[in-house]
């Protein structure tokens, strides 16, 4: 009867720890337990931490270069800028051109116009710019005109009209005293 009642007291201890036994391996088998690595949990704000806002990009308004003035050469009529600058009046229609007379500021077919008009109309146009007409010349034997300009700042610009060809050309000479702009 001993070894009876060994047998059914093991059961009742047995019964109890069963079940728990059994309950923590069913809790063990249904959730993975991760423990986070410390770098992990220092990149988490706690519950009770806001998180710190990232830092807007500021946006840099776009700086435009000034733009770089052209070279200038010196030529018999004086010290010139290599090129004109924007906004220079053009006789309408008229196109870059090389004759191979020289250096130049600008050298221009104005096609089949008359040497005279192309002559006023740099007068004109010079003058609603802002220079003076300092000397109007022409028509001289081959039939060009030369317009002698000045700005207020006391810069000079030589305009030479000559027809050539079917063509009239046009040659300006800014001078170097005259603001680039």
């Amino acid at each position: 009867m001993s070894t009876l009642r060994s047998a059914r007291q093991s059961r009742r201890l047995l019964g109890p720890l069963g079940a728990i036994a059994a309950a923590c391996l069913l809790a063990a088998c249904g959730s993975a337990v991760v423990t986070p690595s410390p770098a992990a949990t220092a990149a988490q704000p706690t519950p009770t931490e806001a998180p710190t806002p990232a830092p807007s990009p500021t946006v840099e308004p776009a700086v435009t270069p000034a733009p770089t003035p052209p070279g200038q050469t010196d030529t018999a009529w004086g010290r010139i800028w290599d090129a004109l600058p924007a906004g220079f009046p053009t006789y309408p229609g008229a196109h870059s051109a090389e004759t191979g007379e020289g250096p130049a500021s600008a050298i221009l077919d104005a096609g089949p116009a008359s040497a005279a008009d192309v002559a006023t109309f740099y007068q004109s146009a010079l003058e609603g710019a802002g220079y003076s007409t300092v000397a109007l010349s022409g028509p001289s034997e081959d039939g060009s005109w030369e317009v002698v300009s000045a700005g207020s700042s006391g810069c000079l610009l030589q305009t030479t009209v000559s027809p050539m060809g079917g063509s009239t050309f046009v040659t300006i000479l800014f001078g170097a005293d005259c603001p680039f702009e």
